[in-house]
């Protein structure tokens, strides 16, 4: 059996569950074509039995798949509870071949499709508000919530990873997906929100899964620069997609459309699942050392072989650790290094959901108009947009906990530039282009290291959970973000850059104290560093 034709643990009920997950969408379809003569606006319609039986089709779709692809009782007891069994690291010297690059696309596009969904609500709003007749204060309601989604599917389904699989979380998310393309024949605004909850749960839970695969998998020569290109290309692609798609389709089929991507999204991560490996450590963790041999064989090239085995994987008998969930995270070996991930992470929330997005407006009270506000931001971001490269260049050739220090730094550091701007109330355009772009050079520096370093950290039965955990933090603080906008704490612009400049300098504190450099390091030699046992 080839390693990608993995067969699920319950195939009958994955492909069944599948089967009522898009079954139900496209029961929604013959009432958004009913609106293709009134510009697609469906508010106020009547949902019909074929509707309503289609929404209760997926809900049981979900539950199908989700036992589907749940391990057997035995394994899950072995990836909750310590066991004495074999374990195989992935060589370090083992070079790139076919199949790494082969991960590494299909993840790309994994990512492209997760943020895909969340960024297309700056999208559907003017057009929603529109429809449903909804203040801007009440329409930003769906984004509170689909950060709140995020923050909790970022949590569980770091769970779910450490016990189910990492392959299997994926899945998971892209059924999801396909389930919330439903919004896009909502007829009304409150069934938006309980779907964009959904959607934001498995775009959050998504993300930190695949960085977690990847550092299981990626020799750790290379490790470092592709889990942060790999969060760089995905993250731009994935917003280059929304704002295509907007621009192709809400003139023709309404804002409705862009829900309504879910579904071949979706659908197009289930087929690439095909290409999309279990880690070995996660197989050999809860004992399928057979199954861990013919992963590890995959990605060991055409390398000479000893007694049989791939010269990939390094074969041996240790002590797992007691796996003990999220309270392990946050007491013991870890416990400094997570709570120094989750403080910047916050910070960075705020930054990215709180100071950035009211910096127009506040542009504007210093007396700049709308236009030259938005052509500022544009002309920042674009001096931004080289910053990726130097990220990757940085984390791969100097040092990983350097880098994310030094960006955390830098971000501390232009907010308090800003802090001084506001203060002195300069109003030159040249100085707010040059410290807007280097805040969103450092603070895309920032998120584009911070859950890719969490990723190498962990012992395997925590390294879901971990990842989801730290990215739980960067968009819990999206919600603080979004709860003192709505309080007018951003309207005072040198306070609030001041307010978000102290957490982030003293995650660059902590961090400096607790973290552990990880470049070109084995993720057993990392967990030996922490004081930890080898996973």
């Amino acid at each position: 059996m080839k390693p990608q034709n993995f067969t699920f643990h319950h195939p009958i009920a994955f492909w069944l569950g599948c089967i009522a997950i898009i079954g139900g969408v496209l029961a929604h379809v013959p009432m958004f074509m009913m609106g293709r003569h009134t510009g697609y606006q469906m508010v106020g319609m009547e949902m019909d039995s074929t509707m309503l039986a289609g929404m209760a089709m997926i809900p049981l779709g979900v539950l199908l798949a989700m036992y589907g692809l749940m391990p057997r009782i035995a394994q899950m007891k072995k990836s909750l509870h310590a066991d004495r069994h074999l374990q195989f690291h992935v060589a370090d010297g083992v070079p790139l071949n076919g199949e790494h690059w082969k991960l590494v696309i299909v993840l790309v596009i994994a990512l492209a499709v997760d943020v895909l969904k969340p960024a297309t609500l700056g999208f559907v709003m003017p057009g929603m508000t529109k429809e449903y007749e909804i203040s801007k204060q009440t329409a930003g309601v769906l984004a509170l919530v689909a950060l709140t989604g995020t923050t909790v599917g970022s949590v569980l389904w770091g769970r779910l990873a450490d016990v189910f699989g990492r392959r299997a979380a994926i899945l998971l998310s892209a059924l999801m997906f396909i389930g919330t393309a439903i919004c896009g024949a909502m007829p009304s605004f409150g069934w938006n929100l309980a779907m964009c909850f959904l959607m934001g749960a498995s775009a959050g839970g998504l993300l930190p899964i695949t960085f977690t695969l990847m550092a299981e998998t990626v020799p750790a020569a290379h490790r470092g620069w592709l889990l942060v290109a790999l969060g760089g290309i995905g993250t731009s692609a994935g917003y280059l997609l929304a704002a295509g798609s907007a621009a192709l389709l809400v003139p023709e089929f309404s804002w409705r459309a862009l829900w309504l991507l879910g579904l071949p999204t979706g659908l197009l991560i289930v087929f690439l699942g095909r290409f999309i490996p279990e880690s070995p450590r996660f197989l050999a963790n809860v004992g399928l050392d057979d199954q861990a041999r013919m992963v590890l064989a995959r990605f060991a090239g055409k390398g000479p072989t000893t007694n049989g085995q791939p010269a990939a994987a390094a074969v041996v008998a240790e002590e797992e650790a007691p796996a003990g969930g999220i309270r392990q995270l946050l007491r013991g070996s870890h416990a400094r290094i997570t709570w120094g991930l989750l403080v910047c992470g916050v910070a960075w929330g705020l930054v990215n959901f709180g100071f950035l997005l009211w910096l127009p407006t506040n542009l504007g009270s210093m007396g700049m108009d709308a236009t030259a506000a938005s052509a500022l931001l544009a002309r920042s971001a674009l001096l931004a947009l080289p910053g990726i490269a130097i990220v990757i260049w940085l984390y791969h050739r100097w040092s990983s906990i350097k880098a994310l220090v030094l960006f955390i730094a830098l971000t501390a550091a232009t907010l308090l530039l800003f802090f001084g701007l506001g203060v002195a109330r300069v109003q030159s355009n040249l100085a707010m282009v040059l410290t807007t772009a280097l805040l969103l050079v450092s603070s895309s520096g920032v998120i584009a290291m911070l859950i890719p370093y969490a990723a190498e950290i962990y012992p395997v039965h925590l390294r879901g959970t971990g990842s989801g955990v730290v990215a739980a933090g960067s968009k819990f603080g999206g919600i603080l973000g979004a709860g003192f906008g709505v309080l007018g704490v951003f309207g005072h612009f040198a306070a609030s850059a001041l307010l978000i400049a102290l957490p982030m300098a003293v995650a660059a504190l902590m961090l400096m104290r607790s973290g552990i450099e990880t470049r070109g390091r084995g993720l057993e030699d990392i967990q030996q560093a922490l004081g930890g046992t080898s996973p």
